[in-house]
């Protein structure tokens, strides 16, 4: 069963979105609005809710990697905010909306009114990764060691999580981490497989065949990243680096 959490995390302003509010109510738009920017209290009558388990079972459907586990805390609607009575009421996934970390769904009143209002949601996606095993400093170069596996919620942040530790060992950390904290992509500095200058071999890969030739870099490989190297006859070709003095080129 997924778990709601009794606390929120309100939504950012956001203004231009539609709060239709029954013609028999006499509140502004801007009313509707608390919901989107105050701080707002979770209660056992808001959990107790229809929607609540409806807004769940709608989040819980969003991708997620195979032996992940998922958790989905349902914000409350700000006491303040007086609607129209309603007899059934509708969740959706906005247009645009990710449900993934802090996000929202929407509320439509299909039956007895016509408003439409956001709740905050909070999409928990919990995945073993790779965590520090202390605390590290920024700047340290990161051994086998410094790492340990740990359950981890992946929509925590928007950078990736290192989930093989050849993606994190020999790498340097930009931002200190403390004990059980998961490693992520943004956290390493990138990798630089060669530079400017160097000799590397620069493969091109098809379906069911991979050409291979030396060349000579003109700028750095930072993992990743595309880089330009000049082959043979002096014809200039662009690959992305992926290895120690290695560039791939798919077709």
């Amino acid at each position: 069963m997924l778990a709601v959490e009794k606390s929120i995390h309100p939504l950012q302003p956001a203004g231009s979105r539609a709060c239709a509010l029954a013609p028999a109510s006499a509140l502004p738009c801007l009313v509707a609005a608390l919901l989107l920017s105050g701080s707002v209290a979770a209660s056992a009558q808001g959990a107790a809710q229809p929607w609540v388990r409806e807004v769940q079972q709608l989040a819980s459907r969003t991708q997620i990697p195979p032996g992940a586990r998922i958790e989905v805390e349902v914000g409350t609607l700000d006491p303040r905010l007086k609607l129209a009575p309603c007899a059934r009421i509708t969740p959706y996934v906005p247009s645009g909306a990710r449900l993934w970390g802090r996000t929202h769904m929407g509320l439509r009143c299909d039956e007895g009114a016509r408003w439409n209002v956001f709740i905050p949601i909070t999409v928990k996606v919990f995945a073993d990764a790779w965590t520090a095993t202390q605390t590290l400093l920024p700047g340290t170069v990161l051994e086998v060691a410094h790492l340990q596996r740990g359950e981890v919620d992946l929509a925590a942040e928007s950078s990736p999580v290192i989930q093989e530790p050849d993606r994190a060992v020999g790498r340097m950390l930009t931002r200190g981490l403390q004990p059980g904290q998961a490693i992520h992509e943004a956290d390493l500095k990138a990798r630089q497989w060669f530079a400017a200058g160097d000799i590397v071999r620069v493969v091109t890969v098809g379906s069911g065949f991979a050409i291979s030739v030396d060349g000579q870099a003109l700028s750095p490989g930072i993992d990743g990243q595309m880089t330009k190297v000049r082959i043979d006859g002096g014809r200039i070709v662009s690959g992305r680096a992926t290895a120690e003095r290695r560039i791939e080129i798919a077709l």
